[in-house]
């Protein structure tokens, strides 16, 4: 019955793949600027360029979800601190995360539950999560709980507590280095933008027009978008920040 339900779900809000809402806005836009410059070959540059940008913007959401996940973690130690010292197990402190966590991890720890109450064993259902997650800040937690309930240990809540201390400070050196990052890669991003939306407004001209319909300036079209491409790239790449490696993987 569940399934049918999330079937149907499904079925009435699809979902649309990264590729094909690139396609859309790049089409939009391609109409866009023929219709305002009065070139095709302007249209169509800018509307790879756009195409492009919606691809890259999509991927980011993603990376926020990462970085969202990295903002959780300490807040799930305090939640799991208060469960272990006003007495419940292990597992009900985990358990009471799909009720009393972070919004973003309720779902999955409802999930965990779920899991629990169908006789899964608390390895497997931890493991689950690692893999669901797959990010370091989850990953020394579950170590912590994994060990502490195989190997019994009464530090198991200085363990969190020193461990929340860590990611926080942690939070905190990040959260400095992104923000600098952060007006550099947004410098980029205007730099990059700037002169095609000069050539969108010059494009209105028609000796605009003509000019870039000719061979040559088809040819300085192209390279226009090929160097902003690399330049993209360039930029991304050196200011991606470096992932924190995962030692506990399970």
């Amino acid at each position: 019955m569940k399934k049918a339900l999330d079937s149907r779900d499904k079925f009435r809000n699809p979902k649309l793949s990264k590729q094909t809402i690139a396609l859309l806005i790049a089409a939009l836009s391609f109409l866009m600027a023929s219709a305002i410059t009065s070139s095709i070959f302007i249209g169509s540059a800018l509307a790879t360029l756009s195409g492009f940008a919606t691809k890259q913007f999509l991927n980011q959401r993603e990376v926020n979800r990462h970085a969202q996940l990295t903002q959780i973690w300490p807040e799930v130690i305090d939640h799991l601190v208060a469960g272990l010292y006003s007495g419940l197990s292990i597992s009900e402190a985990l358990s009471e995360l799909s009720n009393r966590g972070p919004e973003i991890i309720r779902e999955d720890f409802s999930n965990f539950n779920y899991e629990l109450k169908k006789g899964t064993d608390f390895n497997n259902a931890i493991n689950s999560l690692r893999s669901k997650f797959s990010h370091h800040g989850s990953d020394q937690i579950f170590e912590a709980l994994l060990l502490s309930k195989t190997l019994g240990g009464g530090e198991l809540l200085n363990t969190l507590r020193t461990l929340g201390s860590f990611q926080r400070e942690d939070l905190i050196l990040n959260k400095e280095i992104a923000i600098k990052h952060g007006w550099i890669k947004n410098s980029a991003h205007i730099s990059a933008a700037a002169p095609w939306l000069l050539l969108l407004m010059i494009g209105t001209q028609s000796g605009t027009a003509k000019a870039f319909a000719s061979p040559t300036g088809v040819v300085i079209l192209v390279s226009g978008v090929v160097m902003t491409f690399i330049a993209f790239l360039w930029m991304s790449r050196l200011s991606k920040l470096p992932a924190t490696p995962r030692v506990f993987r399970g």
